[in-house]
């Protein structure tokens, strides 16, 4: 039982650690809910199979994938709902605006410029190369500024 105990203390660090990394990145994928199960289903099959995933060394990244797998095909997401009130926190044109994104930009412009993560980690995380999250985000952030009619030099 000692073993089953320092499993459990193992893996609910693991979850704390790696769960709102994922679920942002999965909910720039899918949309809040459907990115918020994708976020639980990853995390239920990695305790369903922690004795053979816990020393795997990207286990992140690999929840990652093995979400986007599980959701293929899927609905396409409903990306941001704003709340019924005047005032946002942002442009309320972007949810809009990022729903004209690929799914590979999105991802990289929500956890780059939203959630301020490195391009290595938004690389790890993804499994992308670095230089291909960097192409992602200056594409992204270029078709947002047209989309949004934000001109770069002001």
């Amino acid at each position: 039982m000692v073993s089953a105990s320092r499993d459990e203390h193992a893996f609910e660090a693991f979850v704390t650690d790696a769960e709102p990394k994922l679920r942002r990145a999965l909910v720039a994928a899918y949309g809040f809910e459907e990115g918020r199960d994708a976020t639980a289903e990853a995390l239920a099959y990695a305790w369903e199979h922690w004795e053979r995933l816990r020393d795997v060394s990207n286990l992140s990244g690999y929840l990652f994938r093995v979400a986007q797998s599980s959701h293929r095909g899927k609905r396409p997401p409903v990306l941001f709902d704003t709340p019924g009130w005047a005032e946002h926190l942002f442009e309320p044109a972007l949810p809009d605006a990022l729903a004209t994104l690929s799914r590979c930009q999105r991802i990289a412009v929500v956890l780059v410029y939203g959630y301020g993560y490195t391009l290595r980690e938004v690389s790890e995380l993804t499994g992308v190369r670095k230089t291909t999250v960097q192409t992602h985000v200056e594409r992204g952030l270029a078709r947002l500024r047209v989309k949004l009619g934000v001109n770069h030099d002001n």
